[in-house]
């Protein structure tokens, strides 16, 4: 059985940063696609950016300005989300799922593995 497991959430000051880290806690498939979702208070759950185990990355609207990017990290399945220019309206519990397709998909009933959630709070 394959979850997912994600770390480097907490509370930042406007126009901070943070690194979000998302790695398999069992055996990880290939190919794959990791997606990174979000859902701030009161709203419904949003994709910020997607890559596969090919190196395609997928940056959706959150994430086009710039200020998101996301990269793989040193182990199979492991991902980073980088969070720069925070702002108030980012704060949201940020989710990474997988899937065992190749591509990546903005539709989160797509993605089989999910994680616990990692809470980022952007206040002064």
């Amino acid at each position: 059985q394959l979850n997912l497991v994600e770390s480097g959430g907490g509370l930042v000051q406007p126009g901070g940063s943070l690194r979000l880290s998302c790695g398999p806690s069992g055996f990880m498939f290939s190919p794959y696609a990791i997606i990174w979702f979000r859902r701030a208070p009161g709203k419904e759950r949003e994709a910020v950016a997607c890559i596969t185990s090919s190196g395609e990355v997928n940056l959706y609207d959150i994430a086009g300005d710039g200020r998101f990017t996301i990269s793989p990290g040193n182990t199979v399945g492991t991902t980073f989300l980088d969070l720069n220019d925070l702002q108030p309206e980012d704060t949201a519990v940020y989710s990474c799922a997988a899937t065992d397709r190749r591509f990546c998909e903005p539709d989160e009933a797509s993605y089989n593995y999910w994680g616990q959630g990692t809470q980022v709070t952007v206040s002064s």
